[in-house]
């Protein structure tokens, strides 16, 4: 009896021990764990609960709550303009009885930036995609001086005028305005590049006053073309033109007109006869 009271006593030392072990294990790891995550809380720094988007919005759409929800983002990487719970600006004011629209397409659970929104109630038009101080101006394009339909909003254009001059002569083409922004094609503001080509009958580019002068001169007197500005490219400086000599690479001879020889002479009288003799000039 006495032995098997001392087996159940080994075997209940034997489990107390190795749970003792596990629960010494469960812990270790458990602290382990905790100080891994206080040390990314440290690096991460406080987090600031902001609103994203649930699904794809494009350019017109409008925005309610029901369109978004909030996430916690690190508050020392929070892009200029993003709407956050504890914002003095909130996206949704209590007083505001329209949504708001977005002008920019946002992927799902994108942040909502102000630069990506209207105001409430607010349209999302072409005014508020031009800069201060700058002014709309609409280019009638086809399949080939629309670059083949590969023309899309927030692109850079070079524009170049063919005609012919006030004062007559040969065609010439000549760079009028250079990396000039596109604000819309058609009727569409939106940037979505996804799709195929689409020939375009009209492109929407921002001026200013000083340019829509130039650029509506040019539509009357001659044809325009764009020129795809490639990104991070920057606008051409100086005069480029062409005309069809320095295309075909034909120059122009300067006539050297000869001066007349001076002759010198001597008359003299053979009878009833004047005769004039050449002689050597002497000044």
């Amino acid at each position: 009896m006495r032995m098997v009271f001392g087996l159940v006593l080994l075997l209940g030392l034997a489990l107390a021990g190795g749970a003792v072990y596990l629960v010494q294990g469960y812990l270790g790891q458990t602290q382990a764990q905790l100080a891994a995550e206080r040390a990314v809380r440290e690096k991460l720094g406080p987090l600031v609960e902001v609103y994203v988007v649930k699904t794809q919005k494009n350019y017109g759409d409008p925005l309610t709550p029901d369109d978004v929800q909030t996430i916690y983002w690190q508050q020392s990487a929070l892009p200029e303009g993003i709407f956050t719970v504890s914002a003095e600006k909130p996206l949704f004011p209590e007083n505001a009885d329209k949504p708001r629209f977005v002008m920019r397409q946002m992927e799902a659970f994108e942040p909502i930036l102000a630069v990506k929104v209207t105001e409430p109630g607010e349209d999302a038009g072409l005014t508020q995609r031009l800069s201060k101080g700058m002014r709309a101006f609409a280019i009638k394009v086809d399949v080939a001086s629309g670059v083949s339909g590969f023309l899309h909003p927030t692109d850079h254009v070079d524009i170049y005028w063919t005609g012919t001059a006030s004062g007559g002569g040969s065609e010439m083409t000549r760079l009028i305005e250079s990396a000039v922004k596109i604000i819309a094609v058609d009727q569409s503001a939106e940037g979505d590049r996804s799709g195929s080509a689409m020939i375009a009958r009209t492109v929407t580019v921002e001026a200013s006053p000083e340019q829509v002068a130039r650029l509506a001169q040019a539509q009357v007197t001659g044809r325009l073309a764009l020129s795809l500005v490639g990104a991070g490219d920057t606008a051409v400086e100086g005069l480029v033109e062409v005309d069809n000599q320095s295309l075909l690479g034909i120059q122009q001879q300067e006539v050297v007109r000869a001066e007349p020889q001076r002759v010198c002479t001597i008359k003299t009288r053979k009878g009833a006869d004047v005769v004039e003799i050449p002689i050597a000039c002497t000044n």
